[in-house]
């Protein structure tokens, strides 16, 4: 079999590899139809993510079907589609015993401190993987595990109808973030300098878009929440900068979510946090919401096939990196497909 392998940072190789066998009990044997390239697969080509071990096999958004499984396994069965949950934690600290296995103190993200899913066929254990309704495209399903971010990061947010939410960044994050806060009863204005970004989002059901770079973004924060002030802050940038923004256009008792993992650190008006009692909230991955946003998508109460803008073989994989890193603009959500 053949994996998308990042020998060193700007270095892919297509690998020939045997196709791997059941070891375990709990192992499934997966046939591996579709990769999403993430941002993050992105940094960890061009060498600016920390936390990526070369080499390393890529992907973390990974869909494909069941061809085998072990002695152990209940939930799913040969034929069956399927998702990969990329959280690799150790189960016995703190945060994995009360269901928070995305801040594990060892957590790691396969495809980035583990070993990713572009590959023809890829092993997991019975953990780290979802079924997936039959009928839902391969190209729609591989937009499940970005799904669960926005939808980790606005139920951290505690988003409820009648909120009015800002999400900053209208690439995948920025999108996935904004139809989850719609999910949940938010009206949401997104903001980016990229107009074709922008388009993409109203037409994904963003109730107000504003290019920041030519539009005032507190003068339109003020005119969408009737001077109020948004009660919901994404930053889907990951600039710390924003976060500081947000203190300055979320109303009394917001929320401010922060997404980002950058190393910068960050200087926040103490006197703002405390006299308008606002919260500032991280998100990582996220915490078991594949169950949910497998039934968003399944009940077409998201939009993916529009976010997925371009589509090329695995082994076409460093064209496809090649047009994410010089036309960023052009693309959103783009895949390898493995048939």
């Amino acid at each position: 079999m053949k994996s998308v392998v990042l020998l060193n940072a700007k270095e892919l190789e297509i690998q020939d590899h045997l196709i791997p066998k059941i070891a375990n009990p709990d192992d499934i044997l997966i046939r591996v139809k579709a990769v999403g390239i993430c941002g993050s697969d992105i940094h960890a080509y061009d060498g600016s993510l920390t936390t990526i071990k070369y080499p390393r096999t890529i992907g973390h958004e990974v869909v494909g079907e069941v061809t085998a499984v072990g002695d152990a396994v209940t939930h799913v069965k040969p034929g069956d589609h399927v998702a990969m949950d990329p959280v690799v934690s150790c189960g016995a600290c703190l945060p994995c015993r009360t269901g928070r296995r995305n801040v594990c103190r060892d957590v790691k993200c396969m495809g980035v401190a583990a070993e990713g899913g572009a590959a023809e066929y890829i092993i997991l254990p019975a953990l780290n993987v979802v079924k997936l309704p039959a009928d839902i495209p391969w190209n729609e399903a591989v937009l499940a595990e970005p799904f669960t971010i926005g939808a980790n990061a606005t139920a951290q947010a505690r988003v409820v109808p009648g909120d009015m939410a800002l999400v900053m960044g209208a690439g995948t994050i920025g999108l996935v973030a904004m139809q989850a806060a719609k999910i949940r009863g938010a009206r949401v204005m997104i903001a980016d300098i990229v107009d074709s970004r922008l388009k993409l989002a109203a037409q994904l059901g963003a109730d107000r878009v504003v290019n920041s770079r030519t539009e005032d973004l507190a003068a339109a924060v003020s005119e969408f929440t009737k001077g109020e002030g948004i009660t919901v802050f994404i930053d889907a940038v990951g600039v710390p900068a924003l976060l500081v923004l947000g203190t300055e256009l979320t109303a009394p008792t917001g929320r401010i979510v922060a997404l980002g993992l950058t190393g910068d650190l960050l200087t926040l008006p103490q006197a703002a946090i405390s006299k308008k009692e606002l919260e500032l909230i991280g998100s990582r991955m996220h915490s078991n919401r594949f169950p949910e946003v497998i039934g968003w998508i399944n009940e077409k109460r998201v939009s993916t096939a529009l976010m997925v803008t371009h589509s090329f073989s695995f082994t076409q994989a460093q064209a496809a990196f090649d047009l994410i890193e010089k036309s960023p603009q052009s693309t959103c959500k783009v895949i390898l497909t493995f048939d």
